[in-house]
């Protein structure tokens, strides 16, 4: 493994990941969502914590019941409101199961685990390092090399400031997109969403577009 993969071999590599990923914990993939939840690790096991006292779904409605009961009462007096005829109610009722069945279960709207999403931003980072050691290419950098340099800047100072503001504003844009690069273009354009294909479309041309900026124009 001395140079890079191919782009099919990068390809096929991306699809197995974002398929076992979706498979073995039934989410789509996404970076940012885990890291920010991984930031606020503390947060988020208080609401696993909270989620699990209702990861019934048929305890979290008889729950639901039981405290609209205790609220409004059993109204023992006689109902004013127009009792329908026995073969509509048990219509409506079998509409009413039909469409509960088509929802998916409250437990399949949950995040992943706490846990799994460390783990896969451990898995990324534990991949390169052992894909850089592999290669051969493996070192320790403070810039981002002569390409950078060359570009951009050579100043230490002013590369440090640019790579701060520049982080920024893409964490800024990713979590007002409601997705990052993974999350939209992996995950929810193999999932033909609309508003993944758009969000990729449109990181991906304004990088098709600054690159020929650097190296055309500038």
């Amino acid at each position: 493994m001395s140079t890079y993969w191919p782009w099919w071999a990068g390809a096929i590599g991306l699809a197995l990941v974002t398929i076992n990923h979706t498979l073995i914990t039934d989410r789509s993939l996404g970076v940012s969502a885990a890291w920010d939840r991984v930031l606020h690790w503390r947060r988020e096991r208080e609401l696993e914590r909270m989620d699990e006292e209702f990861a019934d779904d048929q305890a979290l409605a008889e729950a639901l019941a039981a405290a609209t009961v205790e609220h409004f009462g059993t109204g023992t007096g006689a109902s004013t409101v127009p009792q329908a005829p026995h073969e509509k109610s048990q219509s409506r009722e079998a509409d009413a199961e039909s469409v509960a069945s088509e929802r998916p279960a409250a437990t399949s709207l949950r995040p992943a685990p706490l846990v799994t999403q460390a783990a896969l931003l451990m898995s990324i980072f534990l991949g390169g390092f052992i894909a850089a050691v592999a290669s051969g290419r493996f070192h320790l950098r403070f810039d981002m090399g002569p390409g950078f340099r060359d570009l951009v800047t050579a100043d230490s100072t002013t590369m440090i400031a640019m790579l701060f503001v520049g982080g920024v504003l893409v964490g800024f844009g990713t979590r007002l997109a409601g997705g990052c690069s993974s999350g939209h273009g992996l995950s929810g354009c193999g999932r033909l969403r609309p508003v993944s294909l758009v969000a990729t479309a449109v990181f991906f041309g304004t990088a098709v577009a600054v690159s020929f900026l650097l190296w055309k124009v500038i």
